[in-house]
């Protein structure tokens, strides 16, 4: 079993959190209000209103989860296609369906690691009340990432947390099937004949190219999850599942609210997998190099 590929993932996903989490606060706030028109007002209106410690609200949670839930889609992506290579014989190299499959399956592993984190993450980047001793200010209704994981859990139950899960599942499979295509492809076009492994740059420039492109298979989907995560927090309970929420979406809005947020999705997919998987290929070689070889 390749346990290396769980460490290194975890390390990189924890690094990715921390590059992308600002643009990731304004592409919610875009999806689940329609006070924000667009990225820069959205920006602007933050800054003024809460500073810069807007972009980062609920960020201490994502660390540990999407670290968690990194090396569980890195660590099951690898370990599938090593089954497959068993499956055609020793040493048999992968094709392309099998780095699909493989990434779709470690797309919808994580679901169960992520799904808690990610609704925190949620609930606090949509809160845009200040903390404030003024009467005139209202407060917030979470204090932090702890208090809001057992507001919600004391709330709504604990499969409260895990509202969103669905349409999570059903984004993440097809997009980190995606992205680990993506990934491959390009680093193995990029890589000389005759060498092993891909230069810095070609990793780099997969890596982000990757993350551009699982966001634009994620993205609709996103939209979905994000809408159900928020519902009834600040307003009586509008959509009673995921095909509901999905036909009220496109009957009120129209299809194109759900590519709304898919320019700043891109935007901030391509630095933070180029750190991602420039992180994950340097952890996973020194893992597997001596003396620890044997976690490879």
């Amino acid at each position: 079993m390749h346990f290396a590929d769980f460490l290194a993932g975890s390390v990189g996903g924890a690094c990715g959190v921390a590059v992308g989490y600002p643009l990731d606060t304004v592409k919610v706030r875009i999806q689940t209000h329609k006070q924000f028109t667009g990225i820069w007002q959205c920006v602007v209106t933050t800054v003024k209103k809460e500073g810069v410690h807007g972009f980062f609200k609920g960020m201490a949670l994502p660390v540990t989860t999407i670290s968690m839930t990194s090396s569980v889609v890195f660590g099951t992506y690898r370990n599938c296609l090593q089954c497959f290579s068993q499956l055609r014989g020793i040493g048999a190299p992968n094709s392309k369906i099998d780095i699909f499959l493989s990434g779709m399956a470690g797309g919808v592993a994580q679901i169960s690691v992520m799904s808690p984190g990610d609704i925190v993450k949620v609930r606090l980047q949509c809160q845009t009340e200040r903390k404030s001793s003024g009467f005139s200010h209202a407060k917030p209704k979470y204090s932090g990432p702890i208090h809001c994981l057992l507001t919600i859990a004391k709330e709504e139950g604990v499969l409260g947390l895990y509202r969103g899960a669905l349409p999570l599942a059903f984004r993440d499979g097809p997009s980190y099937a995606t992205y680990f295509l993506t990934y491959n492809t390009l680093c193995s076009q990029l890589t000389p004949a005759g060498q092993k492994e891909p230069e810095w740059t070609a990793v780099l420039l997969a890596g982000g190219v990757a993350g551009m492109a699982g966001w634009s298979v994620g993205t609709p989907m996103d939209v979905i999850k994000a809408r159900l995560q928020m519902d009834g927090v600040r307003e009586e309970k509008r959509y009673r599942g995921l095909v509901h929420c999905l036909t009220e979406t496109v009957r009120n809005e129209g299809p194109g609210i759900f590519f709304k947020s898919l320019g700043i999705n891109c935007l901030r997919a391509f630095p933070v997998n180029m750190v991602v998987f420039a992180v994950y290929e340097v952890s996973v070689r020194v893992l597997r190099s001596a003396p620890l070889d044997q976690l490879s």
